[in-house]
């Protein structure tokens, strides 16, 4: 787990260099959201690609996670038509302004610091894969603004995108990711499905804030 946390820790660090250096602005990020509202702003919008879930809540989510996934999705590093071809269309400044709107959109109270204790099962699963070493105790504070919050995030999102690391060969699904790759193809689909309602079953910063298209 040292070596892992090492090993993380380092790639964040390239990472954060080269996503963060723009400064944002939240004002200008407001006026770039057209492209996210019509499914990130309706509270239960699913998404049908490569199956049905809810896309993720992502107003309060840290908006350095924010500019590395839009990144990555640019890079063809996360494989979805629809994503890449939105982060495609931005330059790195509206990244960097989307994702500082996101960060403070709808913010509320903080996480609480404690959380419901898992069942044995989900714990030993949870130590297994590491997870609090990287997303934090209450899985609400990551150890880097590029990790996210996933503290009550949608469980059906959570385990479509921890099954999208499993992935190999397929041109349009998947996600490249050494870290999260080698950590999930250990697990079955039900021990990801597990860890995903557990995750989702606790307290957290993260919402779905109903914007209008009529802006």
């Amino acid at each position: 787990m040292k070596k892992l946390l090492q090993i993380s820790l380092a790639l964040t660090a390239l990472a954060g260099a080269s996503t963060m250096a723009l400064a944002q602005d939240v004002a200008a990020g407001q006026k770039k959201v057209a492209m996210c509202i019509g499914c990130h702003g309706i509270p239960g919008y699913q998404s049908s690609f490569p199956e049905v879930y809810k896309v993720p809540m992502i107003s309060g989510q840290n908006a350095k996670y924010i500019v590395a996934s839009l990144s990555a999705y640019a890079k063809g590093e996360r494989k979805h038509p629809t994503m890449r071809g939105i982060a495609l269309s931005l330059s790195d400044q509206d990244m960097a302004d989307i994702a500082a709107f996101y960060e403070q959109h709808g913010k509320g109270a903080p996480a609480p610091e404690q959380v419901r204790e898992p069942s044995a099962q989900v714990k030993e699963l949870l130590n297994k894969g590491a997870c609090i070493s990287c997303h934090g105790a209450n899985f609400s504070k990551p150890i880097d603004g590029s990790y996210p919050k996933i503290a009550g995030q949608h469980a059906d999102y959570l385990y479509a995108a921890l099954k999208s690391y499993q992935a190999e060969g397929n041109p349009v699904v998947g996600r490249s990711n050494a870290i999260m790759a080698g950590q999930v193809k250990q697990f079955s689909t039900a021990e990801l499905k597990a860890m995903a309602a557990y995750l989702a079953s606790l307290p957290g910063e993260l919402k779905t804030v109903p914007q209008s298209r009529l802006r």
